[in-house]
């Protein structure tokens, strides 16, 4: 029997999809039994924020920094010190009256939406998936939640994900539906859309957060 080159790559992502699947059942595990210290939170989420540098849009390994990367191997905040809940929400309604509520509602609607589905399989809690993503990309952005453990991120997403993630935030003129084709080939299109809802969301959201931080040190 010859397989071919269509049923090998289906095969594949099957594969894929289960190896994700288990690993969310594994990490879910973990959080139950025990919680990793401060201080290794903090290590690595060092170590999450250092490799995303040296993953090219290109693909690459060699370091190839866009502008916005440069300056994110500078900056540095803790979430709680400034979040959009707790304090870009209140500014943005305060500069411009309903224009936080609507951005809160965008913000909210693309992080939360889900069809609880993993390609094939239905009934899945998919909240660890999508916060793995959302926070990777604040991570980037040099935006840390403490009380997050970033070493799920690099269990979760694998490099040729997270070259596409860095291309559609940083370079998304370079995204190309080859690219789009090749992540999470097993997924519905709704589902990889909405990855894409995600990663545009979280940008926008960490963006406006140092926007807005530099504001309000400057109205104080």
């Amino acid at each position: 029997i010859v397989v071919t080159s269509s049923i090998r790559i289906s095969v594949t992502s099957v594969c894929e999809v289960e190896a994700l699947m288990e690993k969310m059942k594994q990490l879910q595990e973990c959080r139950d039994e025990e919680e990793a210290s401060q201080e290794e939170m903090a290590t690595r989420f060092e170590r999450e924020k250092r490799e995303s540098m040296f993953v090219c849009s290109s693909g690459r390994t060699d370091v190839v920094f866009t502008s916005s990367f440069l300056k994110c191997s500078i900056l540095y905040f803790y979430f709680k010190d400034y979040s959009w809940e707790d304090h870009g929400y209140s500014l943005v309604n305060r500069l411009y009256p309903d224009v936080g509520q609507l951005l809160d509602e965008k913000f909210h609607i693309a992080y939360n939406l889900t069809y609880n589905t993993m390609a094939m399989h239905k009934d899945v809690d998919t909240s660890m998936l999508r916060r793995a993503i959302w926070n990777y990309i604040h991570c980037m952005f040099g935006i840390r939640y403490d009380d997050y453990d970033y070493g799920e991120i690099n269990q979760l997403l694998d490099r040729s994900f997270k070259v596409y993630i860095k291309t559609v935030v940083c370079t998304p003129e370079k995204t190309t539906k080859r690219m789009y084709d090749s992540f999470w080939r097993q997924f519905e299109h709704s589902e990889k859309v909405h990855v894409n809802l995600l990663l545009v969301e979280a940008r926008m959201q960490a963006e406006l957060l140092y926007a807005l931080r530099a504001i309000t040190r400057y109205m104080t």
